[in-house]
């Protein structure tokens, strides 16, 4: 008897697969892809460094990346720009003007920088000010293309298939924070010795080992026509940025390079509408191009940035040529919860001291005074509330999970989301829907370095792992859709 029942109850769950499989037979997938220019005027700060300073030429121009995947029940959209970052108050503007102008609600639009340090702000005049200060023009400006972006994407939707699948390559990145000889790391900015340095000197003797991995993963998102004609790919790299650029330009970075460099090895030609690529930028907080074991080279503006490009649309190409299947149809959905963290304040003993140096000169012999600027970012956190509400989002597309965390994310929480994660393959969009600086794991805060420090950090130890958990939280609810 059991054996008829259990034969019986497969014969309905097959019948049942073949029902659904019928009935997404008859779906369609539709996409549309599309950019939006979003370079500032020459003059405006060039955000990356500590001590902006007006641009003084335009290199190539910035542009917000728009992709719209609707599978006839939802809507998805990713807005990828070419930015630093951008303060939560732009991505809610921007994400009211598309829910008014195309009905696509805020949960299912997910915004985010690639984080070119060669980019105007659009974080703000103030950017640990609080309140927050009214959006600027800049910044009121790109609201408005990201919005166009979306719509001019939707105005391009057509049949379309898509696939996932993904590349490696580890020969551009490195864990910049390395361990270094007992008494070797130089005092902080608040008169504290740190476990780990970023960006340690070169080739040194004194160095020991990096103090965490990397993800050489390329994650990608393939969409084509319905006749197998690219469409549009985004991709997904933990590279923070190349850099290289000239003095006082302004530039996307590597970001656009690798995009045109894989439309080209894809045989991309004129096609109306034009073939889409984005880069995103992964969980790479602590990860850059640069092996710091070995000396140092120099090299042009730009050739690095055009080097790094090349290689690893080469390795994307490779990884897109492995995708075995596209679909014709698939599920999308999409979660947005907005996490209460705690911010972190000073203490009185760092606001003791930082009023005594806070007067001091920003500029020493034409380097950044580290102490100085850090006693700015100390007084103005002593006004910060208690707490923040930080916006996450997950979307599924297909069996691919992607979510979304508003920080620099170290490269950690980006393996343990892949890991962990019910929809796989799984990647993240850091700095996505906000800014709210370097998302360290608790393990790192305990080391300390540049990450960690109050004012380059401004979420609670146990942010990370909060964060982590509300994700893959997420990720589950749709797995089980």
């Amino acid at each position: 008897m059991k054996r008829l029942l259990a034969l019986l109850l497969s014969l309905a769950i097959a019948s049942n697969l073949s029902a659904q499989e019928k009935e997404n037979e008859k779906k369609q997938l539709r996409a549309g892809a599309a950019l939006s220019n979003i370079t500032p005027e020459i003059g405006g700060l060039v955000v990356g460094g500590f001590n902006p300073e007006p641009s003084t030429h335009i290199h190539d121009e910035l542009h917000v990346r728009c992709l719209v995947l609707d599978n006839g029940e939802t809507k998805l959209a990713f807005a990828v720009c070419d930015l630093l970052g951008a303060d939560r108050d732009m991505y809610e503007q921007a994400a009211s003007l598309v829910e008014k102008e195309t009905g696509i609600p805020r949960s299912h639009l997910m915004m985010s920088a690639t984080h070119t340090h060669s980019a105007s702000s659009a974080l703000g005049s103030d950017r640990l000010g609080m309140p927050r200060p009214p959006l600027d023009a800049y910044q009121l400006f790109v609201a408005r293309r990201i919005a166009d972006g979306v719509k001019r994407a939707l105005n391009s939707l057509q049949p379309a298939r898509i696939g996932w699948g993904s590349g490696q390559e580890p020969n551009h990145v490195f864990n910049r924070r390395w361990f270094m000889k007992e008494g070797t790391v130089p005092v902080n900015p608040f008169g504290e010795y740190d476990q780990v340095k970023m960006n340690p000197p070169r080739a040194s003797k004194d160095l020991v080992k990096p103090a965490g991995p990397t993800d050489p993963e390329i994650s990608m998102l393939s969409i084509q026509t319905a006749d197998g004609k690219p469409l549009a790919v985004l991709a997904n790299y933990s590279l923070h940025y190349v850099g290289g650029v000239g003095n006082g330009h302004v530039s996307a970075d590597y970001f656009p390079l690798f995009c045109k460099r894989l439309g080209e090895l894809m045989g991309v030609g004129e096609q109306d509408p034009p073939f889409v690529g984005l880069l995103s930028n992964g969980t790479s907080g602590n990860i850059n191009n640069i092996d710091f074991s070995k000396p140092g080279t120099k090299s042009l503006p730009y050739e690095r940035m055009r080097q790094v490009a090349d290689e690893v649309a080469q390795a994307a190409y490779k990884g897109l040529q492995g995708i075995t299947k596209y679909h014709d149809w698939v599920p999308l959905d999409a979660r947005f919860r907005e996490l209460t963290l705690g911010a972190r304040r000073p203490t009185p003993a760092q606001l003791d001291r930082a009023k005594g140096l806070v007067d001091k000169p920003r500029l020493i012999g034409g380097k950044s005074a580290l102490d100085v600027i850090y006693a700015e970012r100390t007084l103005k956190l002593a006004n910060y509330p208690e707490t923040l509400p930080i916006p996450v989002q997950a979307f599924r597309v297909g069996d691919v999970g992607v979510t979304g965390i508003p920080c620099e994310t170290f490269v950690e929480t980006g393996l343990e989301l892949k890991a962990k994660s019910p929809l796989k393959p799984a990647f993240t969009h850091s700095i996505a829907n906000g800014y709210y600086g370097y998302l360290p794991t608790p393990e790192h805060h305990k080391l300390g370095g540049y990450e960690t420090w109050l004012g380059t950090n401004r979420l609670e130890v146990e942010a990370s792992v909060k964060i982590t958990k509300a994700l893959l939280e997420m990720l589950g609810e749709m797995a089980k859709q």
